[in-house]
C-alpha cells in the first residue's frame, strides 16, 4: 500500500518547499489566556499546535473557538495523553515519546489513542518525539519519565532520528521542554538532520529570532515557541521574520 500523506502535512511539505522554513506556535488550551493568543498569533503561524503535559479539561470547546479564529491555519494536536483529541481539530502529531524509560509513553498510549485518531478522521502525522537535556526539569520530562539525551551527545538524537525514518516517521521532534534553560544545540540539530533526511522540529527555550535563525540554518525544519508567546505575543512577528529569512537562505544553499 502506498503511504498516505493527507492535506495538513502536504501543506507544511508546500511551504519547506517555498520558504525554507516552518513556524508552529504551541497554544496549550489550559492557559487561561489562549484565546486572545491565537488572536494575536493567527497572521504568523503556519500552524497551532494544541496540547499540554498536564491533562485537559476543555479541548473541544477550545479547539472550536480558536478554529473560528485561525480560519484556514491547521491545528495540529499534540496529545500529552490519550484525553489529548478532539474531532474539532485538522490532524495529530502520532506520536512515540521513543526515550521514555516507560513503553506507556513509546507505544501504549498512541496505540489507545489510535482508534479515537481513526473515529475523528483526524489526519495522523507520524512522528517521534525526543526529550533532549534540560527536559529533565520540564513537565514533560517528570510525566514523560524521559532519559534525556545528554546535549554533549548530539549523535545520539541523530540516531533516533534514523531509526524513526526506519520506523516510517517522517518528522522528528527535539524537545528541550517547554520553558527550558537553554534550547538543543546547533551541532545536535545538524547531525539530527544530516543523518536522517527526515523534517526535523525544534522547541524549548527558544526565546529570541537571533536564536530560531540560527536554529533553521543549523538544520531545523520547523521551529516552536510556546511560553514565549504567552508571556509576550507581540514577538510573533520578529520570530517569525527571523525564521523565514533562515530558511530562504538555506534554501539558496
Amino acid at each position: 500500500m502506498m503511504v498516505f500523506i493527507g492535506d495538513v502535512e502536504k501543506r507544511l511539505n508546500k511551504i519547506l518547499e517555498e520558504e525554507g522554513a516552518l513556524y508552529f506556535i504551541l497554544i496549550d488550551p489550559d492557559e487561561k489566556n489562549c484565546i486572545d493568543i491565537a488572536k494575536k498569533v493567527k497572521d504568523y503561524a503556519d500552524a497551532i499546535i494544541m496540547g499540554g503535559s498536564i491533562g485537559i479539561t476543555n479541548l473541544n470547546e477550545i479547539t472550536k473557538e480558536i478554529k473560528e479564529i485561525v480560519g484556514d491555519i491547521p491545528i495540529i494536536l499534540f496529545p500529552g495523553n490519550v484525553d489529548g483529541l478532539t474531532p474539532h481539530a485538522d490532524a495529530v502529531f502520532f506520536m512515540s515519546l521513543m526515550n521514555s524509560n516507560n513503553t506507556y509513553w513509546t507505544t501504549m498510549a498512541p496505540t489507545l489513542g489510535a482508534i479515537t485518531v481513526k473515529k475523528y478522521n483526524l489526519e495522523a502525522i507520524p512522528m517521534a518525539y525526543l526529550g533532549i537535556e534540560p527536559i529533565k526539569r520540564t513537565a514533560v520530562g517528570f510525566v514523560g519519565e524521559v532519559n534525556e539525551i545528554p546535549q554533549r551527545k548530539p549523535e545520539i538524537a541523530g540516531m533516533y532520528c534514523l531509526s524513526a525514518k526506519y520506523f516510517g516517521m517522517r518528522w522528528a521532534y527535539l524537545e528541550a521542554g517547554s520553558g527550558a534553560e537553554f534550547p538543543v544545540s546547533n551541532e545536535m540539530i545538524a547531525i539530527s538532520k544530516k543523518l536522517s533526511g527526515i523534517n526535523i522540529i525544534v522547541g524549548g527555550g527558544i526565546r529570541t529570532p537571533e536564536v530560531a535563525y540560527q536554529k533553521v540554518l543549523s538544520g531545523a525544519d520547523a521551529i516552536v515557541t510556546g511560553t514565549l508567546i504567552e508571556d509576550n505575543p507581540d514577538a510573533v512577528k520578529e520570530m517569525r521574520d527571523a525564521i523565514k529569512k533562515a530558511g530562504m537562505e538555506k534554501l539558496k544553499k
